[in-house]
Parts: structure tokens; C-alpha cells; sequence
């Protein structure tokens, strides 16, 4: 009985984290002063492959699950399912938020309003990640990338393990700005995100939803 409602505590929070990080994500494209990485590397790839966000997103994630599985060492197919379960909504949910602020007039409103509502998207975000990382059900596989080098290679440190995991996301914006020439969805976001996500969801871990713990299985 009690693992019974310990699953539904963690699937109920999979299920809030899932919208947390796309409307967090679709808000802080929607001001157009930048993005979290990985959501600002996408737009960037988008623009120059001349692809949908969404299928852009989509394909990321793909990418990154092999990527997982090879960090891992050894085949996880419920970590693949897991991966891909939560890429697919994920990927078009963002695109369907970021239409929905954008028709609420957010690219509209003044710097500061924006520079506000940034800052809380990359929160946002940051909750997200920590919740699902925590619940472990499902996951993104650009947060499970962070959570794989988290605790198999660098000790727990949150911090460090999203720093790693940005390496990928930046070198590919700095292609896609060599090759258009354009930045697009980098900004004071993303340079909160480098310097703060980590921080956030180390706090987030034990002051939202303290009580779900994180059930580690790498």
C-alpha cells in the first residue's frame, strides 16, 4: 500500500512537472530575452535547419536518449521509454505555450515587465526539472543527461552536472550562429540559466514539494 501511494505521489508531481517546464519554457521564449540552453539552442537549430521548434525538440530529444544510453553503460529500456514518453508531448506542449503567451501579448510589454517574467520562466523551469527529477518516472532526456552525470560521474552535485550538460546546447547555438549569421532566444535568460539553474534546482530540491525525495537509479 505504501509503494502503491508513493507511485501516485510521484506520478501526480511528473504529471504538474511536465507543465511547469513547458509553460516555463514557452514563457521565456515569448519575451525574447532569452532561454533556458537547451529550449535557446533549439530555436537557434529551428532557424537555421528551417524546421518546426516542435519537431526540432523532438529530434533533440531522440538524440540525446542514445546519447544517455550510452553514458549509462548498458541498455535501460525504461529509461529509453521513459525518455521518449516524455519527449513527445514535451516537445509540441512547449511550441503550444509559447503561441499562447505570445497571443497574451508578452513580446509586447515593457523590458522590465519581460526581465521579470524571464526570471520566472527559468525558475519555473528549474522547479520542473528538480520535481521530475525527484519523482523519476519520466524524464526529459536533456534533465536525465544532467541527472546521469549528476550522480554517476560527479557526485551529486546539481550544480556541476548542469553545467556539463549545457556543453552539447552551446556548441551547437555557436554553429547555428555561424551559419545564419542570427541569434535567436539568447539573452539574460540563458546566461541566468548557466549561472543560476543548478543553484534553483539545488534549492528547489528542499523548499518545493520538500517532500518528494529523489529515488536515485543510476
Amino acid at each position: 500500500m505504501a509503494k502503491m501511494q508513493d507511485f501516485r505521489q510521484r506520478m501526480d508531481f511528473l504529471v504538474l512537472s511536465i507543465f511547469m517546464n513547458a509553460a516555463g519554457n514557452g514563457l521565456t521564449i515569448a519575451t525574447h530575452l532569452g532561454s533556458a540552453v537547451w529550449t535557446g539552442s533549439s530555436v537557434n537549430l529551428a532557424h537555421w535547419l528551417h524546421v518546426p521548434l516542435g519537431t526540432t525538440l523532438f529530434i533533440y530529444g531522440v538524440l540525446v536518449t542514445v546519447v544517455n544510453q550510452l553514458l549509462l553503460g548498458h541498455f535501460d529500456r525504461r529509461r529509453l521509454v521513459s525518455n521518449l514518453l516524455y519527449t513527445i508531448p514535451f516537445s509540441y506542449m512547449v511550441s503550444g505555450f509559447t503561441f499562447v503567451w505570445n497571443w497574451t501579448g508578452i513580446p509586447q510589454l515593457g523590458l522590465v515587465s519581460r526581465l521579470l517574467l524571464d526570471t520566472l520562466g527559468i525558475f519555473t523551469v528549474s522547479a520542473a526539472v528538480s520535481i521530475y527529477q525527484r519523482s523519476n518516472l519520466l524524464m526529459h532526456p536533456n534533465d536525465d543527461l544532467s541527472y546521469i552525470l549528476r550522480f554517476k560521474f560527479l557526485k551529486g552535485s546539481a550544480i556541476l552536472g548542469q553545467w556539463v550538460s549545457y556543453m552539447p546546447p552551446l556548441l551547437i547555438t555557436v554553429m547555428a550562429f555561424i551559419a545564419t549569421g542570427k541569434l535567436e532566444a539568447i539573452g539574460y535568460g540563458t546566461v541566468l540559466a548557466l549561472t543560476a539553474q543548478g543553484f534553483l534546482m539545488k534549492w528547489s530540491d528542499g523548499h518545493v514539494f520538500p517532500q518528494l525525495k529523489h529515488h536515485v537509479d543510476v
